[in-house]
């Protein structure tokens, strides 16, 4: 296969909405992912002691406070990163967060976006709770099994 016909291909790929691609073309084959398909965003990690934590207010999309806790350990659920890339709380730079404080998720509900090698890989909530802190700041890279998010289980 052609490289200018790979990167033109990648390209169309990820300006679409397509998840996964697979080409096979003279014995040789592509396939480009989108999102992860193994389920290591939905392993429960779950700390039982409790520190204190660097917080920073920040402000969400629609105007409101929100509190961005760093190096925190707690009694919450914790949603860690699978890979190492930039994590992003919105789909797009003018759309709302995926979840704010307060917000109530389920198993499935989608809480960011992490980019890596610029595929955006959605990470899933794993557990019936409240969103109560968010570990990261929006488009500031992460490494793998940091901390994201915390969720009180319900």
């Amino acid at each position: 296969m052609d490289f200018n016909f790979i990167k033109r291909l990648v390209k169309l790929f990820d300006e679409s909405n397509i998840t996964d691609l697979e080409i096979e073309e003279a014995g040789q084959k592509i396939k480009i992912a989108k999102r992860q398909r193994s389920s290591y965003a939905s392993h429960p990690h779950y700390v039982s002691h409790s520190a204190s934590a660097n917080v920073s207010a920040g402000q969400s999309a629609d105007g409101t406070k929100e509190e961005v806790v760093k190096d925190s350990k707690s009694k919450f659920h914790e949603i860690h990163s699978p890979i190492v890339g930039t994590f992003y709380r919105t789909p797009s730079p003018e759309a709302d967060p995926y979840v704010k404080i307060g917000d109530i998720v389920a198993p499935g509900t989608v809480l960011c976006v992490i980019e890596a090698m610029k595929l955006m890989n959605e990470i899933e909530c794993d557990v019936n709770g409240k969103i109560v802190r968010v570990m990261v700041d929006n488009a500031k890279p992460v490494e793998y099994n940091q901390t994201l998010f915390q969720i009180e289980e319900l």
